[in-house]
């Protein structure tokens, strides 16, 4: 049984469509497929893929072949050059960049429409984190801005030169606030002070974010777990205090890396207090996924991005998946069809999953002897 709203709650629009896909994840997914399909038809890539002509996922998976990064790299050439219908339904609004994390840092174009959903989906976890326990007081507060640089290098194409930057710091520029809650310090100020990522250039911003925020009404930290850690390090080296002492905050929210649970939650819960750590299963290119409750693991948002796992044997829609199974997941979004993100994932049963790590080798020996050794409930 999912949470409901009382009729009139101004945040039903964000938050009653992921409730109402739990529900129903087949014809959640199902609508899903139907409206991709309409924007991909828009494109090149589709129109190269028979999308106009799909009627059904099995349609969909024999005509489009799942794709990484390097296989969109010449689309994503043509969106620089001028042309975004080879692989986009609408411009781009800006460029974003990926940590680089496991490798060479991606440029991504950004759209209205992903926009939107960063927004939509990111805002859940603060939003269902608010309904559940009733904490209304979190949205009237400063969140902790713990952002990478949202201006780092430049391009060029035939539209002229353009900045990019890291995802999370772009992404927090453009939406900067959710009500009365918002980001502090602005990200322009984090931008001022440089795109480096040395240990320097981090504590410059720690400083930053510490100075404009030690009297302020902080409610919570969002963020990188390990920058937001770094960052609860960095004000007890220097001011000798935990960040528990300086603020009252209500809750951690966490993204961008695996086990957020196991690893991350025990560290930042002895600096902030013993408050909610809540996971938010996100990437550049889309926030996928949010914890729903006391559990450890994240919840999809089956409206808004289509799910498929390749076990090995098969592939399956996610919302499929029996409970203890696992594989590498494919996500088709407004801007990419059945793109392989990377990650690995298990389903949890009732529609929660964990992400245990990344499409390699050594994460998925991990996880092969944690099940073995521990079972599969870890």
């Amino acid at each position: 049984m999912q949470p409901t709203l009382k009729e009139g709650n101004p945040l039903s629009s964000i938050l009653e469509p992921w409730y109402a896909s739990l529900e129903n994840p087949a014809e959640a997914q199902s609508q899903v497929l139907t409206d991709l399909l309409g924007m991909y038809s828009r494109t090149e890539y589709g129109q190269e893929h028979s999308a106009p002509e799909i009627g059904s996922i099995e349609d969909f998976r024999e005509n489009f072949p799942k794709v990484g990064y390097k296989g969109l790299i010449r689309y994503l050439d043509k969106i620089k050059m001028g042309n975004y219908g080879a692989l986009l339904p609408e411009p781009p609004i800006c460029w974003v960049m990926t940590r680089g994390s496991t490798g060479v840092a991606k440029v991504l174009p950004a759209t209205r429409t992903h926009l939107e959903q960063i927004l939509t989906c990111g805002a859940r976890a603060l939003l269902n984190y608010s309904q559940k326990l009733q904490d209304s007081d979190i949205l009237t507060g400063k969140i902790l801005n713990l952002n990478f640089p949202s201006r780092v290098a430049e391009m060029g194409g035939d539209a002229g030169k353009v900045s990019y930057g890291y995802s999370s710091g772009t992404y927090a520029r453009l939406l900067p606030s959710l009500g009365k809650a918002g980001l502090a310090p602005l990200q322009e100020e984090i931008d001022a002070l440089g795109s480096g990522v040395t240990r320097q250039d981090w504590e410059r911003r720690f400083e930053l974010t510490y100075s404009r925020t030690v009297n302020e009404n902080i409610k919570a930290a969002m963020g990188v777990a390990p920058v937001i850690l770094s960052f609860a390090k960095f004000v007890r080296r220097k001011y000798g205090k935990l960040p528990k002492e300086v603020w009252k905050v209500h809750a951690v929210f966490c993204t961008s890396v695996r086990k957020i649970q196991y690893r991350h939650a025990p560290k930042l819960k002895k600096y902030f207090g013993d408050v909610p750590v809540v996971e938010i299963y996100s990437a550049t290119e889309g926030v996928f996924a949010q914890q729903m409750d006391e559990l450890p693991y994240v919840v999809p948002n089956y409206d808004k991005y289509l799910f498929e796992v390749e076990t090995g044997k098969e592939v399956k829609m996610l919302h499929e998946l029996k409970r203890g199974e696992w594989g590498r997941l494919i996500i088709s979004s407004c801007m990419f069809p059945r793109y392989a993100i990377g990650d690995v994932i298990e389903a949890m049963g009732r529609n929660y999953l964990r992400v245990f790590g990344r499409d390699r080798a050594r994460d998925i020996l991990e996880h092969r002897l944690y099940r073995l050794l521990f079972g599969w409930f870890l």
